[in-house]
Parts: C-alpha cells; structure tokens; sequence
C-alpha cells in the first residue's frame, strides 16, 4: 500500500469577495507541482458562493465534473438547455465532451453556498455532453455509491465517461468500514467533509484527506461524528 496525505491546511486558497475557494489541486492562479492530480482526480474545489453571485457562462471541453452542495443551493444553465438548481442532498454530473458551455450561481439573496466540484479527467475524449442530477438519501453508517462508470450503473446513481465510483456516508463517532476497491490498479481519495477519523494510521480532520493505492481495500474509523466522501479513480 502507497499513500499521501493531504492537509486541509495545505490547500491553495483563494479570496475573490464572491468566490472563497480551496483547491485540492492546483488551479487558477495556485499551481503547486505536487499537487497536479490524484491518478484520473483533477480537481477537487470546496467553493463558498456569496448570495447572488456566481460563474458566468464559460466552456469546458472533454472532462468530467461532479457538483456536491454542501450548504445552500447552485443554479445551472447551460447550451444542452438544461436549466435546473441542485440542492443539498442531491449531486449533479456532467460530461463536457465535445463541448458544452454552462453558468452556475447562487439563487439565494441571503444565504452562502458550499459546494465541492470534482473534476475527473475521461475514459475518452470526444463524447456527446451530457448532463444529470438526483437527490439522495442517506443512511447512517454505510457508503452509499452515488457515482459509477457507465458499464456498471444502478437504478439509483448516477454515471461518467471513466471508471470512478464516488461514494457519500454519514458515520456515527466510533464507527469502523472498510472500503472494498472495485477494479485492480484504482486507488482511492478519501476527504473529511465534516468531522475526524483514523484512514490507514493516518489521523485525518475536517477537509483533510488521503490518497491510497496498490491496495485491494481501506479501512477507517470515525473519531467523532462525520460526513466524508470516498472517490475510487485510475491511477494511470
């Protein structure tokens, strides 16, 4: 097993007025050679939007990106005339291909929005955009799989051009899980959205994380109640 860890600390920040933003990977104007990509993993911003604010309308072009609210609610507009709000609860994708151009904002006038976009790198380039969303609930102490491949979707999570398996939970303090990875030569980032928990003898808090390969599985503890997403990627 090989592993890095990643400091919540040690994100590159940025402070636009409307736009606070923490960035796993380099992005914008924070370029860390280090810190470029976890194997198919991009880019990994936790975003607060300030009440009426947002991304005007801009293009992307063969990747695939993973909406996550946290906190309050984004509004998406885009060229496939898609128009929709994605709320907390739910998680929105949407593969660029060929080309798609979208803006998001916060619809609210009085509340901040918190969002994770996840931005993984595709199976293949050159496919038809493409856009969805779904609510999804829950349940205590277990990983629910929200996001597949699309040679192994279910009834109930969505799917990418890459074979990616995203996973959400709500824990319990004191509560052990262990992670089974799906396909030989994936690795797995694991980020603390709220709380703590030991991953591998590793200590991590809230918005650290952990990256994992040459492994066949991970095993963590929560050390206090928490919410924490687990991405499964290639590593090649």
């Amino acid at each position: 097993m090989k592993k890095t860890v990643y400091p919540a600390h040690t994100r590159g920040k940025a402070d636009y007025g409307w736009l606070k933003a923490n960035y796993s990977f380099s992005f914008a104007n924070y370029f860390n050679p280090d810190r470029i990509k976890f194997g198919a993993l991009r880019v990994l911003n936790d975003d607060v939007i300030a009440p009426g604010k947002g991304f005007g309308t801009h293009p992307h072009q063969n990747m695939e990106i993973v909406s996550i609210p946290l906190d309050g609610k984004l509004a998406h507009k885009d060229s496939m005339g898609h128009e929709e709000i994605i709320k907390t609860g739910e998680v929105q994708v949407m593969s660029a291909g060929t080309g798609v151009e979208h803006s998001e904002y916060n619809p609210s006038t009085t509340e901040a929005t918190n969002l994770l976009q996840v931005w993984i790198l595709p199976q293949a380039n050159g496919v038809s955009p493409r856009y969805d969303q779904r609510s999804f609930s829950l349940r205590k102490n277990e990983l629910k799989t929200v996001v597949t491949p699309r040679d192994n979707t279910t009834d109930d999570s969505l799917w990418l051009n890459q074979q990616t398996y995203f996973n959400l939970g709500e824990f319990d303090q004191d509560n052990s899980h262990t992670y089974t990875i799906n396909q030989s030569g994936h690795g797995v980032y694991m980020f603390v959205i709220e709380g703590s928990l030991m991953c591998e003898g590793e200590k991590l808090e809230k918005r650290d994380a952990l990256g994992v390969w040459e492994t066949d599985s991970i095993s963590f503890t929560t050390t206090a109640p928490s919410k924490i997403l687990v991405i499964e990627i290639p590593m090649n």
